[in-house]
């Protein structure tokens, strides 16, 4: 039968996992009773691997820690607020209720106290457009909308690292160091490429997949590879009383 494919020995396999070990901690804002306000300050600024936006760690007045998402601009010794109360300037953290229209957010909130999921890439943010009903309508960079809850925390500005995809890797080493720091497979190798043993597509006098590619959805994971399951392949076909 040949050996197993790529795809299914890495799913079994806990070689292939992502290395969570060398992260720093978890980017979570500060759990909040009552309303209240906290105040802390900048403490250091991390390289967390798999993130392309610098950590910062806050140390909070009352001797707790905790770590985010660092905003452009952010550095060492800067004071931070979190809460309703915080003012309005860059780095605060507020409630979306709370920020006035036209300022722009990042690492906002799904849901009220989740600690922070959205618009948390490099250079990612989001513009406060106004208030729909119950919600807030949020604008990102691309053009998409989308209405969060007025509690959901988000910190004003924009997140650090924007422009780091536009320099060129160069060279495969610090790429490979980059996709094994997120667990995904690099190099990439075509199933024609390969001998039989490793892959159905694989073998021959010339690099062809020697069958159809098209693979069902209920077929096992040593055979799913290629097109799984498509609505339709090849050339449309004319149908009665239409036009190409």
């Amino acid at each position: 039968m040949g050996r197993r494919p790529i795809v299914r020995r890495r799913g079994s396999s806990p070689i292939f996992m992502a290395p969570t070990h060398r992260r720093v901690a978890p980017a979570k804002y500060p759990e909040l009773h009552d309303g209240g306000l906290l105040s802390g300050t900048v403490a250091q600024l991390h390289h967390d691997p798999g993130r392309g936006t610098p950590l910062a760690e806050v140390r909070l007045d009352d001797g707790a820690t905790y770590y985010t998402v660092a905003g452009e601009g952010l550095y060492v010794g800067q004071r931070i607020e979190v809460g309703s109360g915080a003012a309005v300037q860059l780095g605060s953290t507020l409630p979306l209720g709370r920020i006035p229209e036209g300022v722009m957010v990042f690492n906002a909130e799904r849901r009220p106290g989740d600690g922070g999921g959205l618009f948390r890439a490099s250079g990612a943010y989001a513009v406060v457009v106004g208030k729909v009903g119950d919600g807030v309508l949020l604008k990102d960079r691309k053009g998409r909308s989308i209405v969060l809850d007025p509690g959901c925390r988000a910190t004003l500005g924009l997140a650090a690292g924007g422009g780091r995809t536009e320099k060129p890797f160069l060279k495969a080493g610090p790429k490979l160091a980059l996709m094994q720091s997120r667990g995904r497979l690099y190099p990439r190798v075509r199933g024609v490429a390969m001998i039989s043993a490793y892959h159905p597509f694989g073998g021959g006098r010339h690099q062809h997949e020697g069958k159809a590619s098209s693979i069902g959805r209920g077929a096992p994971p040593g055979r799913k590879v290629g097109l799984i399951a498509p609505r339709r392949t090849g050339r449309g076909r004319k149908r009665k009383g239409e036009e190409r």
